[in-house]
């Protein structure tokens, strides 16, 4: 097949949607498809252009590990906000969107069998429809998260009449897809209320690679030693293996008798992170005696990042990381002992947290902050907390730190729930499968 992919966020982005899509693309391509994606350079969640790459037109031929496909990239420049929201994000994607229509119309020459759009951003979809349209193409609107409804319900866009039009506008874009997944059952419920036939709409979840995320990390690549960075980490494992310890406490500093609670990803503004910091002061070891020392690590970029480190600020049991390399995933979420997912509770069934798959093939529990009923408060092997309860969340996390055994117990638990739900490989080829029957179906 010659399938158009086309979205904002691309690899090499560690986190969401970038990630996700450039597994994808990969994946395809390995699997002898023509792959052609129209994308952005990486700016997330830094929000700034990455290091190598230039804020303009260009084209890269990636690598398919000597199969019979091809993965052609174009980027396509956009303005990159420093501190992103409301006004500022709008424009920030409409760039994208003007900067991105000619080479997408360039595409119809090429003749694809799909075009497929991921949202957000929605304002993606017209174009991607039109390009599906005018070259004869199938066109298929991936949703994963519902970027207009969280924008409203988040403050981030106000105003009821707005609200009205721009949901119409919405409910009319959706309508001319011939397919829309999402990656939920509760999201899929939302895309048919929105007035997606049944018949038109896929689930698609999020997956992990679970022979590459596991409960037990192996001993970690070896870097280069001529480069001081890598240099340290090698001897960092060495100690670690030595030792008997994970790498990242070692790097850190931290007893192997410890408890680790770790949140690694994205720190945005749906995330509802400054409960984090109140978990961790509630935490601290004189306010817990009874429990086993509770460190907090949080690994990650983004726009809420400088506001949770102000917040945590003189708490000695918290470190902040850098997002780490891919390479070095399995060790990272293998050093925790509890995974923390907070989530505001405005933002339930709107989303489905993109680290929760790999938190849950790593073999450790979660404490997720979950509205009763939700989809997320049904995936989850943990706690639930009310969203937005620090002494909830640290009561939870308390509980946890004392008692090993469960730990094991949920921890493997949601291990059991990636294999079976969550397999890259299974996912991805019913995705191929998928994608394979639209094209062949008549129009």
């Amino acid at each position: 097949m010659k399938i158009l992919l086309y979205g904002i966020n691309f690899t090499p982005e560690l986190t969401g949607i970038g990630k996700y899509t450039g597994e994808m693309a990969t994946w395809l391509a390995a699997r002898g498809h023509e792959v052609r994606v129209v994308t952005a350079p990486p700016y997330y969640p830094a929000w700034q252009v990455g290091a190598g790459f230039r804020n303009g037109w260009g084209t890269e031929v990636m690598d398919c590990h000597g199969a019979d496909g091809s993965l052609v990239v174009y980027r396509c420049p956009l303005w990159v906000p420093s501190r992103p929201g409301g006004a500022k994000r709008l424009l920030h994607l409409a760039s994208f969107a003007l900067s991105s229509l000619p080479v997408m119309l360039r595409q119809i020459f090429w003749r694809p069998d799909v075009v497929w759009v991921v949202e957000p951003p929605l304002f993606c979809a017209p174009t991607a429809a039109a390009v599906a349209r005018l070259s004869g193409a199938k066109a298929w609107l991936h949703v994963q998260d519902f970027e207009v409804d969280a924008a409203f319900d988040l403050g981030l866009l106000k105003g009821e009449r707005i609200k009205r039009m721009v949901l119409a506008a919405e409910r009319w874009l959706v309508r001319h897809f011939d397919v829309v997944s999402t990656i939920s059952g509760r999201m899929l419920e939302r895309l048919q209320a929105k007035g997606v036939a049944p018949e038109r709409t896929v689930l698609f979840p999020n997956w992990v690679d679970i022979a590459a995320i596991t409960p037990e990390a192996p001993g970690l690549p070896r870097f280069a030693r001529n480069d001081e960075t890598n240099s340290r980490h090698c001897e960092l494992n060495d100690v670690a293996i030595q030792g008997k310890l994970n790498h990242f406490r070692a790097l850190l500093g931290i007893e192997p008798e410890s408890v680790v609670a770790l949140y690694s990803g994205n720190m945005g503004g749906k995330q509802g992170l400054e409960v984090l910091a109140d978990v961790a002061r509630l935490c601290q070891p004189q306010a817990s005696a009874a429990h086993p020392e509770i460190v907090f690590v949080f690994c990650g970029n983004g726009a809420g990042r400088a506001d949770l480190v102000q917040r945590c600020a003189g708490l000695p049991n918290v470190h902040f990381m850098e997002l780490q390399p891919m390479e070095l995933l399995n060790d990272l979420l293998a050093m925790a002992d509890i995974h923390l997912l907070p989530q505001r509770a405005d933002a339930a069934d709107l989303v489905m947290p993109s680290k929760l798959t790999g938190m849950m093939a790593s073999g450790r529990p979660v404490v997720a902050t979950a509205v009763a009923g939700s989809e997320l408060a049904q995936v989850v092997q943990g706690l639930l907390v009310p969203p937005e309860d620090p002494q909830a969340f640290a009561e939870a996390v308390l509980a946890l730190a004392s008692k090993p055994q469960w730990r094991a117990a949920l921890g493997a638990a949601g291990r059991k729930y990636a294999e079976d739900h969550l397999d890259r490989e299974a996912v991805l080829a019913k995705f191929e499968a998928d994608l394979q029957g639209l094209v062949a179906a008549p129009r």
